[in-house]
């Protein structure tokens, strides 16, 4: 196997990571004043916020936007706002309100990730992936000289293995995080080599070779993928081998991570008749979910396979909705829910998935239905920090 690699990273040399580091575009996509104290509190900064496209402002001066940012990519990486970090990983521990995240920031070969369902490479998708939002991702990174992940991959590591046996050498950062982001600090792995084969391990016994599946950016990835299937095609078999757009950056982190939560997405149907909404449904299984109407709860059987579950749930919302009208938000938490219910419309309260069986589930399953599960909340989500050449 040689899915993962040792890469070159880059980090600020000097820049103060508090203001350098801001949280994923994909993030607060409704919030424009979250985008405005961001923009606020890195005026006259370095910060990745002026090497990236908040997709809040993806009909917003966009062809503007990208051409900015890609310039001060080229001015940041001619004006020595970087260093490089050859030879080893980074362990990034990201403490919030969840607890202290573990995560090592690595590069795979998107020669051996693939976001087709039921695809049997080393990286897989966990959802399905909404192909039209593929090509606006491309726009952004196509004459980009460099990448910023946010893209977290899950590993299945009950023993923590692999966390075991890295060695710690120096503190490259240790920061405050903005806007509630917490606090992150990143020590330099000294033996790389050694923590990829604890990596390998984890699936050297199994029939399927399912190593890492996407848990956060999981359109971002594919984008990487999609750019560099575009660019191999012009390449000699050397060249393919060694360009650096072939390999994406990433933060692994193991799925038994106490401070990675897990959580369901529920439903909300918002509808006139909720009444009528609950008499349709109709699911059965060993497994419970719950109706809610009117900001009351009642159980209710779900199947036990949760994925199926959600689909059968996801196709009847929309047979509903295309026969009386009406649209599906996707809520985090019960008590939002069931607050939501109060005034009208149908809740419906998810199971949440083990992490014991997610690899299991996707592996025989496939993608899992879109909005199965959170990772987190937004605050907690992946800040820009480290960067890597793609061109």
């Amino acid at each position: 196997m040689n899915t993962i690699v040792i890469p070159k990273i880059l980090l600020p040399a000097s820049a103060d990571i508090k203001t350098w580091a801001v949280n994923a575009c994909d993030q607060f996509t409704s919030d424009s004043a979250y985008w405005e104290e961001v923009a606020r509190i890195t005026r006259n900064k370095l910060s990745t916020f002026n090497l990236i496209l908040p997709e809040i402002y993806l009909k917003d001066r966009v062809s503007e936007r990208i051409s900015a940012a890609n310039a001060t990519m080229e001015e940041y990486l001619s004006g020595g706002v970087f260093k490089q970090i050859e030879g080893g990983f980074i362990l990034v521990e990201r403490t919030t309100e969840s607890g202290t995240r573990t995560g090592i920031v690595l590069a795979v070969d998107l020669e051996d990730y693939s976001f087709v369902n039921g695809a049997k490479t080393y990286v897989r998708s966990t959802e399905a992936t909404i192909l039209e939002r593929i090509p606006p991702r491309v726009e952004i990174r196509k004459n980009a000289p460099i990448e910023l992940p946010h893209i977290m991959l899950l590993y299945n590591d009950p023993s923590n293995s692999v966390l075991n046996c890295a060695e710690r050498g120096e503190t490259l950062y240790d920061s405050d995080l903005m806007l509630n982001g917490g606090h992150v600090k990143g020590t330099y792995i000294k033996n790389a080599a050694q923590v990829t084969k604890a990596f390998y391990a984890l699936v050297e016994d199994a029939e399927d070779k399912f190593l890492f599946a996407v848990g956060d950016g999981n359109h971002s990835l594919a984008t990487a993928k999609t750019c560099w299937d575009n660019i191999k095609q012009w390449l000699t078999d050397e060249q393919r081998r060694t360009h650096p757009a072939r390999y994406a950056l990433v933060e692994a982190v193991n799925i038994y991570d106490p401070a990675l939560n897990f959580e369901p997405i529920h439903r909300l149907i918002k509808t006139s008749n909720p009444q009528k909404f609950a008499e349709g449904l109709n699911l059965s299984g060993t497994g419970a979910a719950k109706l809610v109407i009117n900001g009351k709860a009642a159980a209710i059987p779900f199947p036990a396979d949760i994925p199926q579950g959600i689909r059968l749930l996801d196709g009847y919302i929309s047979q509903y909705l295309k026969a009386e009208g009406g649209e599906v938000d996707y809520i985090h938490g019960e008590r939002e829910l069931i607050n939501f219910t109060k005034s009208g419309g149908a809740g419906v309260i998810l199971p949440a998935i083990q992490k014991s069986d997610f690899f299991g589930l996707i592996s025989k399953g496939g993608n899992l239905p879109r909005k199965t599960f959170s990772m987190g909340e937004g605050n907690e989500k992946r800040y820009y920090i480290e960067a890597k050449s793609i061109r």
